[in-house]
């Protein structure tokens, strides 16, 4: 379900549309102080349902078995989807300043795009696991090539899916549409796709090098800190290749003109 198949009734919490928008820093405290508890629960909620990935990518490396890496890559990539999907809507929301109760939206998009979140989930879930299993089955006489490859992999994959969830989201299109659209906005947004891939690595690779030291800081930022600052980085480039808040206010103010013209 697309971002602009929604309604805009509901009430909540939100910010008085005259505001100026801060920006970088200022901006996402302003972002985290009003929303803390709605990105913290999405959050948790996406890191409990990344536990089947985790366990299969863990127990093909002790195992020295690639079957577990395979299942745990495509059945822990589609359980975790939908929750990405979920978490990646609360924030975008936040990020427009659009007001309304988390869980209640939070459950229509989970429903809504449980469906199309499947194919894209099980397949980024599968190439990661993969690159994890290579990543720590790599002897020391391979070419130093392989680990460039694993790397620049890592690099397009967490690039890519920036896109890839952030528009399933907002849109409704069919997948093969949906990773052109993130390839072309990777490559023609370089900048900004390379610091929203900054975020997710330096969080992710402090998490793996200080593990299980991390664990009490995964547990207070879970999925929700790496993700909103990778968002932050994307959003200007999701705003103007698909004029979201330009939709969303037009979408306002029919449904509004609509109401006056019921009464």
């Amino acid at each position: 379900m697309g971002l602009f198949n929604m309604h805009y009734d509901r009430p909540g919490p939100g910010v008085n549309p005259d505001t100026p928008r801060k920006k970088g820093a200022a901006r996402f405290v302003e972002v985290v102080g009003r929303d803390l508890n709605s990105f913290w629960l999405a959050g948790l909620l996406t890191l409990l349902s990344a536990v089947p990935f985790a366990f299969g990518v863990w127990f093909s490396i002790v195992s020295h078995a690639v079957l577990p890496a395979l299942l745990g890559g495509v059945l822990g990539g589609m359980i975790a989807a939908p929750q990405i999907c979920g978490m990646q809507d609360v924030m975008l929301r936040s990020l427009r300043d659009e007001p309304g109760f988390w869980w209640t939206t939070y459950r229509r998009v989970w429903k809504g795009n449980a469906k199309a979140s499947l194919l894209p989930g099980a397949i980024g879930g599968l190439l990661l696991a993969m690159q994890i299993f290579c990543l720590y089955h790599i002897s020391a006489s391979q070419s130093a090539m392989v680990l460039v490859a694993l790397l620049m992999g890592f690099l397009f994959l967490t690039g890519l899916a920036q896109y890839i969830f952030a528009q399933i989201v907002l849109l409704e299109l069919p997948f093969g549409l949906v990773l052109k659209n993130a390839v072309l906005m990777f490559l023609g947004y370089l900048p900004r796709t390379m610091l929203g891939i900054m975020w997710q690595l330096l969080y992710w690779g402090v998490v793996v090098l200080f593990w299980p030291f991390t664990s009490v800081l995964l547990v207070i930022t879970g999925c929700w800190l790496p993700t909103l600052l990778s968002l932050m980085a994307i959003y200007p480039v999701l705003d103007k290749s698909f004029h979201v808040e330009e939709t969303v206010n037009k979408m306002r103010e029919d449904d509004l003109n609509q109401k006056l013209n019921d009464q």
